[in-house]
């Protein structure tokens, strides 16, 4: 009777798995895991060891656990092959696995999140670091290890701290690859820098020699000189000694992400033949933290490797290893607050695979966790320390205080040259010692070559790079400052000779190619040339371009090569010598008052001697002639009376003063009047020309158009725009009275070039206080 009702139990136990839930207790004795790893990769091999170490001491220790065992099943995914990934995940899930650890690459998570998803089972990865796995699009992801989206941030912060601004992004056209430089130039645009040019390599471990060395004789042809390396560590040192067969070596500044001290960790002997290829290159480690536990794992470690398989005994533990440990500690105790919180492992069907029963891949046999967004929430609720230091999620699903080792290679070995965390950025000091940002300090950096000097990070190249465009103003006028080359694509000139001389002392090539800018009919506007800037059509300006205040908010200008400053031009005429030149130092006005003034001493001087003096008496006649001599002959210091009283003297001494002043201007003035050409012209100043109504000139595109209206308030009426030095000259020979201008007002520079042949005008005014301000100088753009 017995028998009869344990065969009736087995079939009513059976037949509730097949079609119903499946429950099991709320402690059970044994929990099934999985995990998807590459047996044969840098990572995998390691991972393996530490994970099969966390499962047995986590079995061994009944207080984590309360006496439930782990029971984990491993799957080989092979190098990265995404089918295999799918194939291996299934199979797990046909063992009612609770959560599976893995898979090791980023690709292949990107497609078992989806079958985590829908199997509510959780994926604990500790080596897929693609930032697009947000939590958001794949809930059941959990990344026990550092996101890409710090360690570019770390990168974008060492090429702002050695003041570059472009890199070249060599990396693997896979999901990691892809979305890891994505991340990096977003974080380089915070920095104000830039990917310049992105080199892909085919995601595909038997990528050949061949391939490696095309895609970087592009890079070698860029301008930049920082290149960041992005890929998996099975290949990456075939890139760098391709590198280095190219000479990309001097002048070169090469980044590599955390693949470069995965390997060199893991297996020293597989980077011996590359150690001339990695020489100055600066690389990131995953930081974390010295603690008891790491120590004693780190002692155990050989033993642990060679208790696995003897061609492993050389094997060494790299960080992803701590973090492998770390997952499957963080999967223990998240599991026994499940259980606490009153969880059970309880599967159901999947009404959606239920249409596949039949098929030869069984699909119908898998399962849905129906639990699983409760072990879920358990995991990303665990607060505990591991290996690696605090292991806590974040709302984003990422571990809490992301930081990383910054290590220089030198010789055989690595030099630490400093540490990057999320809180503290670029510093000296490890990580947790300072919560607050410091100024960005790293040690000093064997670049390659074996050189100290910080590599510039660009230089202009002449094959692929891009040449500076320069544009040149297309002027028919004054072509002595810059002029096209009859029949050919080349410019000359003043200006044109200048910049050549600058370019000619520059310690490194710059490509350039100089750009027309006009119609070539009229002279261009300057303002819209360096509008040209602002909008990227041209890199730089070469041209007789005048530094005014309003267009040095816009652009850059060098310093100033040309003296300069507005001035009035109008026609003057000559001022003949004749036999009356003598009577021209003074006015007549200046002549009457000197006269008078020369009576009136006389007669003063002659009242005050009169009575005391003999030479001043005598007969009236006599008395008017001495006064008139007197007052005379003071001018030449000749006279012959003598003066006794003291008040006379005292006239006497102050008059003689007077004298030799009126002698001193004369003689300097006639002599100015008989050696040196006069001119004289109707217009007397700027002031002059405001006030009057006659017609202005001015060169057609010259900033003197907006100068004189809105400064001066002088109507655009009065302005007569000018094209050419042989309009300037028949403006001005008209006259305003025949249509033509009083006066030209333009730059010096220009107006010396049209006096020098010209002798009928002349400048009248030069810049004057009221112009300070509206020109500076003129010069040319870099």
């Amino acid at each position: 009777m017995s028998k009869v009702w344990l065969v009736m139990f087995v079939i009513f136990y059976y037949g509730f798995l097949s079609h119903g839930v499946t429950d099991v207790s709320n402690r059970p004795s044994v929990v099934n895991i999985g995990a998807l790893l590459s047996f044969n990769s840098t990572v995998g091999k390691v991972a393996k060891v530490a994970i099969d170490a966390a499962v047995k001491d986590i079995n061994s220790n009944p207080t984590i656990l309360n006496g439930t065992r782990l029971n984990i099943s491993m799957q080989d995914t092979k190098l990265s092959s995404g089918f295999l990934g799918i194939i291996d995940s299934l199979l797990l899930m046909e063992k009612d696995t609770v959560a599976i650890i893995g898979p090791e690459f980023s690709v292949m998570a990107h497609v078992i999140s989806h079958i985590a998803n829908e199997l509510q089972v959780p994926l604990l990865s500790f080596a897929a670091t693609d930032p697009t796995l947000s939590h958001l699009q794949f809930p059941y992801f959990v990344r026990t290890t550092e996101s890409d989206l710090f360690q570019m941030a770390a990168i974008a912060d060492i090429v702002s701290y050695y003041e570059w601004r472009d890199v070249v992004a060599v990396y693997i056209d896979d999901d990691h690859g892809r979305n890891g430089i994505a991340v990096l130039g977003d974080k380089l645009a915070e920095k104000r820098c830039k990917i310049s040019y992105k080199a892909t390599l085919k995601p595909n471990v038997t990528i050949s020699k061949n391939e490696v060395y095309d895609v970087l004789v592009k890079v070698a042809l860029m301008e930049s000189r920082v290149i960041v390396l992005h890929t998996y560590p099975d290949f990456g040192l075939e890139v760098l000694h391709v590198a280095n067969e190219l000479g990309m070596v001097n002048g070169y500044a090469w980044i590599t992400t955390d693949w470069l001290l995965t390997l060199l960790d893991t297996d020293p002997s597989k980077a011996a033949p590359y150690l001339n290829d990695i020489q100055g290159v600066i690389t990131l480690r995953m930081y974390t933290p010295d603690n008891p536990g790491k120590r004693d794992f780190v002692s155990r470690w050989g033993n642990l490797t060679r208790e696995k398989a003897t061609d492993q005994g050389s094997l060494r533990l790299n960080n992803y290893g701590l973090y492998a440990y770390d997952t499957v500690r963080v999967l223990a105790y998240a599991l026994d607050a499940f259980f606490k919180n009153g969880g059970t492992l309880s599967f159901s069907n999947d009404s959606s695979l239920n249409n596949l029963r039949g098929d030869n891949l069984h699909l119908d046999t898998i399962w849905v966790f129906s639990s699983g967004s409760l072990l879920l929430q358990n995991i990303l609720e665990v607060n505990t320390t591991g290996l690696t230091g605090q292991l806590k999620f974040d709302s984003d699903g990422n571990l809490v205080d992301p930081a990383y080792e910054l290590i220089n290679v030198i010789g055989t070995g690595v030099r630490r040259i400093g540490y990057w965390s999320n809180t503290s950025g670029l510093s000296v000091t490890e990580p947790g010692k300072s919560k607050t940002p410091m100024t960005p300090k790293l040690y000093g950096v064997i670049w390659p070559g074996q050189t100290t000097q910080t590599p510039r990070g660009w230089v202009f190249s002449s094959g692929n790079g891009r040449h500076l465009r320069i544009g040149v103003p297309l002027r028919i006028s004054y072509r002595e400052f810059v002029s096209e080359v009859a029949d050919t694509d080349t410019f000359g000139g003043y200006c044109i000779d200048v910049f050549t001389a600058a370019h000619d002392l520059l310690p490194y090539p710059v490509p350039y190619k100089f750009i027309p800018f006009g119609d070539g009919r009229t002279n261009p506007l300057n303002s819209q040339l360096l509008h040209m800037i602002t909008t990227g059509k041209f890199d730089a300006v070469v041209g007789d371009i005048t530094i005014t205040t309003n267009r040095t908010k816009i652009v850059d200008f060098t310093q100033p090569y040309i003296e300069s400053g507005l001035v009035v031009v109008a026609p003057i005429r000559k001022l003949n010598s004749s036999a009356w030149a003598f009577l021209r130092p003074f006015t007549p006005m200046m002549w009457f008052v000197t006269g008078m003034f020369f009576l009136v001493v006389g007669a003063v001087v002659w009242v005050l001697e009169r009575r005391i003096n003999d030479d001043f008496r005598g007969p009236a006649r006599r008395q008017f002639v001495t006064i008139i001599w007197f007052s005379f002959s003071t001018l030449f210091f000749s006279h012959r009376e003598k003066t006794v009283s003291t008040l006379g003297r005292l006239v006497l001494i102050i008059w003689l003063f007077v004298v030799l002043i009126l002698n001193s201007s004369y003689i300097a003035s006639l002599t100015s009047i008989l050696t040196v050409e006069q001119l004289s012209s109707s217009v007397k100043g700027i002031e002059s020309l405001v006030t009057s109504n006659d017609r202005i000139g001015f060169l057609r595109g010259s900033f003197a158009e907006n100068y004189l209206t809105e400064e001066l308030n002088i109507h655009k009426s009065r302005l007569v725009a000018l094209n050419s030095p042989s309009e300037y000259e028949k403006a001005l020979k008209d006259g305003p009275g025949n249509g033509g201008v009083a006066a030209i007002i333009d730059e010096r520079a220009y107006m010396e070039l049209f006096l020098a042949t010209r002798c009928e005008f002349g400048i009248v005014v030069k810049s004057s206080p009221k112009w300070d301000g509206a020109l500076l100088s003129q010069g040319t753009l870099p």
